[in-house]
């Protein structure tokens, strides 16, 4: 780790693209630093292996303890001829002049739209290759956003389409607090009502990183939500192993409203009638789940976890989706246990299935297995990326429990998240410069 990154580092999110190269996102992308940067700020020494790194962030509110010994360096093997991961990946942009793009999505209805979340608190809409005037849905009057705080999240309701109008949003309001909700597109297919917010579920937020951000339907047809640890550094509130708080888990709801609430929690919900436990917890272990995904092929579900101060881990959950899962986070940083990173016992913790180290990069964004039908090449490919580098790796989707990602492409783009749309094609948003890019995959020569 340079000397100019502190433990509790991470890109501060949210700026205006023309800040933006070189300044660090913070968000659960990154999800360190309470507050982002000032324009302006002097550029880091430069680094070997870095091809976009950023200013020092503020120093975290509780005071991080002094850095650890940098990691040893991380290889990045070739990809050997026939390998399933020997694949080349180029990027095409589709287009420009959105303002801090952090997540883009298909809606599932068939439609071929592609919607693109920015943080202030829009949502846009690409069609045919353009990017519309009109927003989708705009709620910015009712968004905190900057640093790694922000509209985050955007899921839509199985079904969506003509009979079923529902979505739901993860986004940071007023407070500081993390709000899920529901909204509902009007007759208007390329519009959504403001008005129309039903709120399930507020989290207090005791720090202002580290809020996680994303929300997906299951292949159970649940909906899942990555929280943060609260924020600081290294965990100070414990929770990532409490089970009496939402924060530093992997939830999962019914939307639908229950008799005693704005949503129901599923009776297989692996804490439910545990005493002192919270039964929305699906699984627990969790820093910083900026970004996680389902194969819409196996459903397996896959987690990218923004590590402290040494390492980057990417999770396959154990039996699919994982169940009950504990991912070690506060006793462990990736494979190593925290904060020595020296080995211990480890008893339960599910280990990651790939891990970097932070000489190549500093803020793991998760992306998605390749399902789609033009980039062959890719099939099967668990494709994620580093906000700070924009590396681009792939590790086999039915591969191994423990392998070296394969690095794919040097990318030059400040990776805030990938996407998805309905066809199964991957693209990738570029915070700084507010663009979204499609991934293209062809046999390495």
């Amino acid at each position: 780790m340079p000397p100019w990154a502190p433990i509790d580092r991470g890109p501060a999110l949210g700026l205006a693209p023309a800040v933006a190269l070189g300044l660090i996102v913070g968000l659960g992308v990154v999800g360190c630093s309470p507050s982002a940067p000032p324009a302006g700020s002097p550029a880091p020494p430069s680094s070997a292996v870095a091809t976009s790194l950023a200013p020092t962030p503020p120093q975290s509110p509780t005071g991080p303890p002094a850095p650890p010994p940098s990691p040893s360096p991380t290889p990045v093997p070739s990809a050997a001829p026939g390998d399933p991961i020997a694949v080349r990946v180029d990027l095409e942009r589709l287009v420009g002049g959105l303002d801090a793009p952090l997540f883009a999505t298909g809606a599932g209805d068939g439609s071929g739209r592609l919607f693109v979340v920015e943080q202030g608190g829009r949502i846009r809409i690409v069609r045919d290759g353009r990017l519309l005037d009109a927003p989708f849905l705009d709620i910015s009057d009712r968004v905190r956003s900057g640093g790694e705080q922000g509209l985050l999240g955007l899921a839509f309701r199985p079904g969506f389409g003509p009979d079923e109008a529902r979505f739901y949003v993860n986004y940071t309001d007023r407070a500081g607090d993390t709000v899920i909700a529901e909204y509902r597109r009007t007759a208007d297919p390329d519009r959504a009502d403001p008005a129309s917010e039903r709120i399930l579920l507020r989290i207090d937020q005791p720090f202002a990183n580290h809020n996680g951000g994303m929300l997906a339907f299951g292949p159970d047809g649940r909906l899942y939500i990555g929280t943060g640890d609260g924020g600081s550094a290294g965990d100070p509130l414990d929770a990532g192993q409490r089970r009496d708080t939402l924060l530093g888990k992997l939830l999962r709801i019914d939307p639908d409203p229950g008799s005693t609430g704005p949503y129901r929690v599923p009776p297989d919900n692996p804490f439910v009638g545990t005493p002192g436990a919270r039964p929305e917890i699906w699984a627990l272990g969790l820093r910083n789940p900026w970004r996680f995904a389902f194969d819409r092929l196996t459903g397996q579900l896959w987690i990218a976890d923004v590590g402290q101060g040494r390492y980057e881990e990417v999770n396959r959950a154990p039996d699919g989706l994982g169940r009950g899962a504990n991912y070690g986070w506060a006793r462990m940083e990736g494979r190593h246990c925290y904060p020595s990173g020296e080995g211990c016992a480890r008893p339960g913790f599910v280990l990651p299935v790939a891990e970097y180290g932070h000489d190549l990069g500093c803020s793991v964004t998760g992306g998605y297995v390749y399902r789609g039908g033009a980039s062959p090449a890719l099939a099967g490919v668990y494709l994620f990326g580093d906000y700070c580098s924009g590396r681009l790796w792939g590790i086999a989707s039915g591969g191994p429990a423990e392998q070296v990602p394969i690095l794919l492409a040097e990318t030059g783009r400040t990776i805030s998240s990938f996407g998805q749309d309905d066809a199964g094609e991957l693209y990738l948003t570029d915070l700084a410069d507010g663009s979204v890019w499609r991934i293209v995959g062809s046999p390495a020569r």
